[in-house]
């Protein structure tokens, strides 16, 4: 039985295409406990959404899993069927998907929906499910529950239909709760307003979340670890003091250059990463990032960079690391003689 409540080992994830195999994700490992926050960052297809997915059983079909073992809750999700999946996705695992208008049923009242969920999961009947429905309305903010209820996706607002999707991922008390980009789609104020909700609802029922996005603002604010995420690598992990103080690997390091700042000064460039994500039908032999590093070796191109830890948590893949570390020691030895 694992110590953690998600239990990502080694995995690798391919989609066998028409064009050849495209290597989703390659070694990733993630661990978390009851009750933490993780974020995972990255470009547009680096492999964020593939690995929550699979966690869920969700892969789409050609993928398959190659190698590593997932387990969450005691589960060894690799092994079980469909019908098994069934049982935990909304119970013990929910997610809260990008777009709610697309991923809410435009022909259904909200009311329906909410109680979709609670009838799946749960014995309660059609008065007591309609209960938790309203409840659960409450919960996440929204005002006059009973009419909300009655109503259709498209009669309500995009914040509103953003917090009809947390209420039917909360219907059961997951465990876990993977978001998804959940605010994409949002204006900044009502962006606010849902993670501010999110963190209330974690406090409130003591549940895990994973935050995938691709704003390094959101992780800053509600994430205790973060896993930037680059071609189907984790190629830095650490606490989000060490992800925005200490940066160790250089992509990293260009994603928080390419923030914008309160101080920078009128008609100053924002500093983008130079380049365009790699092919995952032909990644490079060596470090996937190496064509777009500035400070790419000859090593970079030819091997990929083994795993440099900076204490309990912070690690990176990065052989500029190694080259520091290596420089270290000499100098040490040095010192002694």
């Amino acid at each position: 039985m694992s110590e953690y409540l998600v239990d990502i080992k080694n995995e690798r994830l391919s989609f066998f295409t028409p064009a050849g195999e495209v290597k989703a994700l390659n070694d990733v490992s993630i661990h978390m406990r009851e009750g933490e926050v993780l974020g995972i960052v990255g470009e547009s297809g680096s492999g964020k959404s593939v690995t929550a997915y699979s966690l869920m059983g969700l892969t789409a079909h050609p993928g398959k899993l190659i190698d590593g073992s997932l387990y969450f809750n005691g589960h060894q999700i690799e092994t079980m069927s469909d019908k098994e999946m069934r049982k935990i996705r909304g119970n013990e695992v929910s997610i809260i998907f990008q777009d709610p208008m697309t991923s809410l049923n435009p022909v259904y009242t909200i009311g329906n929906q909410i109680m979709e969920a609670v009838f799946l999961h749960t014995d309660k009947n059609r008065a007591q499910a309609k209960e938790r429905a309203r409840e659960l309305l409450e919960l996440v903010g929204i005002n006059e529950p009973e009419k909300r209820l009655r109503q259709y996706p498209h009669e309500l607002s995009g914040g509103m239909r953003q917090r009809v999707m947390i209420a039917i991922a909360l219907a059961c008390e997951p465990k876990l709760l993977i978001a998804d980009e959940p605010t994409t789609a949002l204006d900044v104020t009502i962006q606010a307003q849902i993670l501010e909700l999110m963190m209330e609802l974690k406090d409130k029922l003591g549940m895990a979340i994973i935050m995938i996005t691709h704003d390094l603002g959101v992780v800053a604010s509600m994430c205790e670890r973060i896993a930037v995420m680059y071609a189907g690598k984790i190629v830095e992990y650490g606490t989000a003091d060490d992800i925005f103080y200490s940066p160790k690997h250089e992509y990293t390091k260009g994603l928080i250059r390419s923030i914008p700042k309160l101080d920078t000064k009128e008609h100053e460039r924002l500093v983008p990463i130079e380049g365009t994500p790699v092919d995952m039908l032909n990644p490079p032999a060596g470090c996937p990032f190496a064509p777009r590093c500035d400070s790419c070796m000859k090593i970079c191109l030819r091997e990929m960079p083994p795993v440099t830890h900076f204490g309990r948590v912070h690690y990176t893949q990065c052989w500029l690391n190694q080259k520091e570390e290596m420089e270290a020691k000499q100098e040490k030895g040095a010192a002694n003689e």
